[in-house]
């Protein structure tokens, strides 16, 4: 049985041990959101240093690339925040 996550309401799947970025990415997923100045945002570095693909996770900023899957997490792009 594949798990997924929840992209804007869309179903994504991912493996165990994906992170958010991860399963985004597989799902042909690059662009998580803007930042305040407009700038896109997405995976960068992939290690949480540069807060470059910070999303929303049930209702918390996170970085993606550092957020761990688990089934029935609900992600949307995070619009403005700074990073």
């Amino acid at each position: 049985m594949t798990e997924s996550i929840l992209w804007q309401g869309r179903i994504v799947p991912f493996e165990v041990g994906d992170t958010v970025a991860g399963a985004l990415t597989r799902a042909g997923i690059a662009d998580f959101g803007a930042g305040s100045r407009g700038q896109r945002r997405g995976v960068f570095c992939g290690i949480g240093q540069c807060q470059c693909c910070l999303v929303t996770v049930d209702g918390c900023v996170t970085e993606a690339c550092l957020m761990p899957c688990a089934p029935g997490l609900s992600v949307t792009p995070e619009m403005g925040a700074e990073g």
